[in-house]
């Protein structure tokens, strides 16, 4: 094969092992095989996680090692490092390769390669995962012990990769709002349906209870009519 061909096949099996393993409604079981495909997938890759940030806060995910989750936290913290980068401030093609960590590419981040090099990492890449739209924004990111570790082959295949991710990423958040919203609604049907027999209302009627409930308490109208459903099942185990 040449390279390209190499780089097609090691995707393509990529993409089938994450298709085939889980519903793409378990996220963390999706984020943990994306990790664990990107370590396999990319040359010269050793370890690997995912760094999510949300609400303000960053998190990191599903990591292949413990030291990449005392890493990618350390990037949290310190505001600084090729995760933060690639996702605050990504170049166009959302990849940021630090080369050295001990020389010149560890200058960019000076306050977090140090604990890097001690961890025994010598090289990262970090591909961006998803774009600001409003949801959870997350960065791939690769470790490798070697210097100089990521060519452009393995900057190719990261790249490509993080589309791919990106794409499983997306639909399984998508699809994971779509079950809350559906058992939301579920939910809310169900306490309707209470209050229509506790008080001998109509469906616009236990409606109209839920919202100026959920008004006068400041909570949302999901958690009232979790209450209620609660309330109800207690009453029914006494």
């Amino acid at each position: 094969m040449t390279p390209n061909e190499d780089v097609v096949a090691a995707l393509r099996r990529a993409a089938h092992e994450l298709a085939a393993k889980r519903s793409i409604r378990d996220l963390e079981q999706t984020l943990t095989d994306i990790v664990a495909a990107a370590v396999e997938t990319v040359p010269g890759a050793d370890a690997g996680g995912i760094s999510i940030t949300q609400d303000g806060a960053i998190t990191s995910r599903n990591p292949t090692h413990p030291a990449v989750t005392k890493l990618d936290r350390l990037q949290s913290d310190l505001e600084e490092g090729p995760c933060i980068t690639a996702i605050l401030e990504p170049p166009d093609d959302g990849i940021v390769l630090a080369g050295d960590l001990e020389g010149a590419d560890g200058e960019r981040w000076p306050r977090f390669t140090p604990h890097a090099v001690e961890a025994g990492y010598h090289s990262m890449v970090s591909a961006q995962l998803t774009q600001d739209t409003g949801g959870l924004r997350a960065a791939l990111n690769l470790y490798a012990t070697a210097r100089d570790a990521f060519d452009e082959e393995a900057r190719l295949v990261a790249g490509l990769f993080g589309v791919q991710a990106a794409m499983l990423l997306y639909g399984s958040e998508h699809a994971m709002n779509l079950q809350r919203a559906v058992e939301s609604r579920d939910l809310i049907g169900r306490a309707k349906g209470i209050l229509m027999e506790r008080f001998s209302v109509d469906d616009d009627g236990a409606f109209r209870m839920l919202v100026q409930s959920s008004q006068e308490t400041n909570l949302k109208l999901v958690e009232i009519a979790q209450w209620l459903h609660d309330e109800v099942a207690q009453r029914g185990r006494r």
